[in-house]
């Protein structure tokens, strides 16, 4: 029976008491998300535009940050132990929850899609190179998918499995291949381009490489055992995690002058250890995408079992991938951000100054059917949004902190608690002008 309950996976429920773990388990789940090749793309970009110096600590600033970020979304699932769609469900009413649902459904789908053709385009070229297998990205897109699914659709508990047993190894394969690198290479390869990067702009994208993700942040720290365990989790696994992967680009790309980390792994006769943190980094990345959208869905098509759910959507997004077409999402998918981007600011408003809805969930009563003024908020906060988000995505009229998906999570973090105290300071008038008139 206790088995039959983890399987479940608690898509539509608080995970039970029994069930939760420690922040270890969390730690290194979240490592394993921030170890990707997005952020190889970003350290070599860095590297050419920036001293070592000046990029490493825009790095660690940008991650500390943002670690503070997720921890704070973090501390909204540990306290209520539910998925981001079902604390949008009592935070905006059950019609807007099923609006945020769908959203963060697709976009989680879609970049599903897109990492799974960028590790195959990636597989591709170190097979050719290295073995001369010149097998068909397709066919490399359909295994990489299918293989990301497996443990997406087993849930939380295979992502925890397969994070504490790659995360070792991908760390120590990347370390190893660092000190191989440095042994027989210097820094002194490639002067930067002087004002490629200015130190807050390297910040801001670090941050952004990741700050949707601190909207769903709740997904993992739900089943944290404590508040504290939530914390310490997430803000060392993002804080480690985001850092880890673009420092070691970083450098990597400074020493051998290249931004390729796949040809890197070839120059120093590491093709095979190249393709295991390939594959490690992505699965281990990509799988959360495919299991947070699951969740999302999850809240939609109530008849249908999560496991049946993430197996349909897993098939649905690689064939995305296999067909190409994930090429075609990115612009859609920076426009699903704009939607994203607010979500955040609003419940963590609502959960630690309006405290309105949050008292409904402790008390055990029914969500609204829509809730006004966190509408409104979302609203404003995707206009703030879009007006500070380059073009063509966005207007690109002004910014406010230089990332465009923080400036929205601020503006819905604003006016859900401007909004939120008025509303809450009406009623208590009201009801002591009622209670006078008694």
């Amino acid at each position: 029976m206790k088995e039959e309950k983890v399987v479940s996976d608690f898509a539509r429920e608080a995970v039970p008491k029994e069930f939760r773990r420690s922040w270890f388990s969390m730690f290194s789940v979240l490592i394993a998300v921030g170890v990707d090749l997005s952020s190889v793309i970003l350290g070599a970009e860095l590297a050419k535009g920036m001293s070592l110096n000046q990029a490493i600590l825009s790095v660690c600033t940008g991650s500390f940050l943002l670690a503070i970020l997720c921890s704070i979304c973090a501390i909204v699932g540990a306290s209520t132990n539910l998925s981001t769609s079902m604390i949008t469900k009592y935070v905006f009413g059950k019609y807007g929850a099923k609006a945020f649902s769908i959203i963060i459904g697709i976009s989680l789908l879609g970049w599903f899609g897109v990492q799974v053709g960028f590790f195959a385009e990636n597989a591709h070229t170190v097979l050719k190179d290295s073995f001369q297998f010149n097998v068909d990205v397709r066919i490399l897109s359909l295994i990489g998918g299918l293989l990301m699914m497996t443990t997406a659709i087993i849930g939380y508990r295979a992502i925890e499995k397969l994070s504490v047993w790659s995360v070792p190894l991908l760390l120590g394969l990347m370390l190893i291949t660092l000190y191989l690198t440095l042994e027989d290479h210097s820094f002194a390869v490639k002067v930067p381009n002087p004002g490629a990067f200015t130190f807050g702009s390297a910040i801001s994208l670090v941050i952004s490489i990741f700050i949707v993700g601190a909207t769903i942040s709740p997904d993992i720290s739900r089943w944290a055992k404590s508040k504290k365990d939530a914390v310490i989790s997430t803000f060392f696994g993002i804080f480690i995690g985001n850092s880890f992967m673009i420092i070691i680009s970083i450098l990597m790309s400074k020493a051998m002058g290249t931004d390729d980390m796949m040809k890197i792994f070839i120059t120093l006769g590491w093709a095979i250890p190249g393709i295991l943190v390939l594959t490690l980094a992505q699965w281990t990345t990509n799988t959360t995408n495919l299991y947070s959208s699951s969740l999302g869905f999850s809240l939609i098509f109530t008849k249908v079992s999560k496991e049946v759910l993430t197996l349909i959507l897993g098939l649905i997004a690689t064939s995305l991938a296999v067909f190409g077409i994930y090429d075609k999402f990115i612009s859609f998918l920076n426009i699903l951000g704009i939607f994203v981007a607010p979500i955040g600011g609003i419940y963590v408003s609502e959960y630690f100054f309006v405290k309105t809805e949050f008292t409904r969930y402790s008390n055990h009563l029914e969500a609204k059917t829509v809730v006004k003024r966190s509408i409104f908020a979302w609203v404003i906060g995707m206009l703030v949004t879009y007006l500070t988000t380059a073009q063509p995505t966005g207007l690109g009229l002004f910014s406010i902190t230089t990332i465009s998906p923080l400036d929205g999570f601020l503006a819905g973090f604003i006016i859900q608690t401007a909004l939120g105290k008025f509303f809450s300071q009406k009623r208590n008038a009201t009801s002591k002008y009622q209670s006078m008139r008694s």
